[in-house]
């Protein structure tokens, strides 16, 4: 028998496999969800098997308990027979208008250093002069909209030939990714990973770009990404940002990355190019 995962069940088939796929995702067991949802685990028992529907309140609690993804919440309602619970607000709705005005300023503030919102599918929503700089020399269909972050990280006609350390940065991307995947349902993520994991791989750029520090290497305490430009070696640490308990689908999707310098040089480059 062909084991399911979440959303992979069929609607007709009711919430409880939905609930069981996540719990079993999660690796809980059904006497350990119902502690944590003030439940039993026949009770439990009985809504993955279907011989109980589980009320509003419990879909909540139990997708709450099981970490699910918002835009799952809505899945897993609609499938025990109730409305959506979470609304998805698109970004350049009136309502969301002081949440997009303070990411833009967020990422404003940022300058000189690169910093970007994405989607939960890495479409880049909004971005600084720091990024602008940065996607010198992409090729033109990349930077044709929707732009993708991961496609123009890691096609071998964006900025991929210019990273220095691609196999180790590209490793970590993917590996992000797969996270990602792991933790939620996410089809058009499932496809853009397929996409950008087939991309051949270049070799790394000539190694005639100096590393601004000339002082000796720099210890690193996470993976930089180290970028040449202009004939210049750039590293950067990534630093990602979500939102706390959002209660809207595209609020529960948005991420604020930030390219932190990893070294004083590289800071020292980028107020001088762009200040």
């Amino acid at each position: 028998m062909t084991a399911l995962t979440p959303g992979t069940a069929p609607a007709a088939q009711g919430v409880g496999p939905l609930l069981r796929a996540w719990r079993e995702r999660r690796r809980v067991s059904q006497l350990e969800l119902a502690l944590r949802a003030d439940s039993s685990a026949r009770h439990i028992s009985f809504v993955e098997t279907g011989r109980s529907r589980p009320s509003e309140e419990m879909v909540l609690r139990l997708a709450e308990h099981l970490d699910v993804p918002v835009r799952e919440r809505n899945a897993l309602l609609l499938a025990a027979g109730y409305a959506p619970h979470y609304p998805e607000t698109p970004l350049d709705d009136p309502a969301l208008g002081a949440l997009r005005e303070g990411m833009e300023r967020l990422i404003r503030g940022y300058e000189p250093y690169p910093a970007l919102v994405v989607d939960g599918t890495y479409r880049v929503l909004a971005a600084n002069r720091g990024i602008a700089m940065l996607l010198d020399g992409v090729a033109e269909h990349l930077l044709a909209p929707p732009l993708n972050a991961m496609r123009l990280t890691l096609h071998p006609e964006g900025l991929a030939p210019r990273i220095r350390n691609l196999r180790e940065w590209r490793g970590h991307l993917l590996d992000q990714m797969e996270r990602q995947i792991a933790l939620q349902r996410s089809e058009p993520l499932r496809a853009l990973y397929d996409e950008v994991a087939a991309y051949p791989v270049p070799g790394p750029p000539p190694d005639t770009a100096p590393d601004l520090e000339a002082d000796g290497p720099v210890p690193y305490f996470a993976l930089p990404m180290r970028i040449e430009h202009e004939g210049r070696t750039l590293s950067f640490i990534s630093s990602i940002s979500t939102f706390n308990t959002p209660m809207d689908v595209t609020v529960a999707e948005l991420a604020i990355e930030t390219l932190l310098p990893a070294d004083p040089a590289t800071a020292k480059y980028l107020h001088t190019l762009l200040s």
